[in-house]
């Protein structure tokens, strides 16, 4: 299944299109956050183009961190040409009495959840603003029965990301020259989202993956470093003035799909699936399965055509990466909690799971 009927880019057209949007003139860029998962790729694309990047963020972590792909060398260079403004976004006057002056011409605002969060980032920076580049959510689409989602399509205002919503309708009102990415789920190394390590824990025990209902589920996942591309594009891009985009992979997968896929990229043999009916259940506040339990996936033609974009990884070749250069080498973020497996195990097989 395909979102796009355009073909697939190999790596080195994706090279290609990073530097042609390198001819965009260097901005004085901010960055609402940058310290986590996509900021910590995005940064280092904007960078490399040669623009002025700043990082607005609390301090409680390190400013930079170095990534699997960093050589040292690399890392050091990158890591010399970050600047930082620490303060709490939350303390509204603080962000107006920091930002204001500065002259930042492009804002990513990577960490935003509610419009009230915008409003003083915008304030500050409009005498010199000429983008506001806004992470949002797929999330925001009403269930429909007709897919994929279109950027077009209705919006759920009591969605769990409503505040994602209510921010692109401020922007909207606001008049500034803003974009909209509407990421579905984002997997790759560093992610600190149980997606991908959700499977991997259980392919690295040797356990059955318990899959809700049948398994036939569609979604849809989208690298970390291709997100990023997308958000650089953005920038310059008349076309984007003001519109939203849906980024994701260009291919659509099963929750079966998923699970086989992660095994064949961690080199593992195709793991057992056990499927269940959740309402059967009663998990508390634990989390059974880490995606929601329904069809779920977009259409990104519109983003390839206005932002000259395509994805540089497939799905298994994009969680290969994140398994080499993440969970393969030993690290995650979440520890693994089987509970839940347990429960589903005990009900359907009778038995619990027992390593070998």
């Amino acid at each position: 299944m395909r979102s796009s009927t355009a073909g697939r880019a190999s790596q080195g057209r994706t090279q290609v299109q990073v530097r042609c949007s390198a001819l965009v003139e260097p901005k004085k860029i901010l960055m609402m956050g940058g310290t986590r998962f996509i900021g910590l790729y995005l940064a280092r694309q904007l960078v490399e183009q040669g623009h002025d990047v700043t990082l607005y963020t609390r301090g409680k972590k390190a400013v930079t961190a170095q990534i699997p792909e960093d050589s040292d060398e690399g890392y050091a260079n990158f890591a010399s040409k970050i600047k930082h403004i620490s303060g709490d976004r939350m303390e509204f006057e603080e962000v107006k009495s920091k930002l204001k002056g500065q002259g930042f011409q492009i804002v990513y605002d990577i960490n935003g959840r509610e419009a009230e969060e915008a409003k003083p980032v915008l304030e500050a920076t409009e005498s010199s603003l000429e983008q506001f580049i806004y992470c949002s959510s797929a999330g925001v689409y009403l269930k429909s029965d007709q897919m994929p989602h279109r950027e077009e399509d209705a919006v759920d205002p009591k969605s769990r990301h409503k505040g994602k919503l209510n921010t692109e309708a401020f922007l909207h009102a606001s008049g500034v020259n803003y974009t909209s990415i509407r990421p579905v789920y984002i997997y790759g190394p560093l992610n600190y989202n149980p997606v991908e390590e959700w499977f991997f824990h259980r392919i690295k025990a040797g356990r059955p993956i318990p899959i809700p209902g049948s398994g036939q589920q569609v979604t849809q996942l989208g690298h970390v470093k291709d997100l990023a591309t997308a958000f650089v594009k953005v920038i310059g891009n008349k076309k984007a003035a003001r519109q939203v985009y849906n980024v994701a992979g260009e291919r659509f997968v099963t929750f079966d799909g998923i699970a086989k896929a992660c095994a064949k990229a961690a080199g593992a043999p195709e793991p057992e699936l056990v499927h269940y009916k959740p309402k059967e259940f009663d998990f508390g506040e634990s989390k059974a399965f880490p995606m929601r339990d329904q069809h779920f996936f977009t259409s990104v033609d519109k983003a390839q055509a206005d932002l000259d974009w395509q994805p540089e990884f497939g799905l298994y070749d994009g969680l290969k990466d994140s398994y080499e250069k993440d969970f393969g080498r030993g690290t995650c973020r979440k520890k693994a909690d089987f509970k839940c497996d347990d429960m589903i195990l005990e009900r359907i097989k009778g038995k619990s799971f027992v390593a070998a």
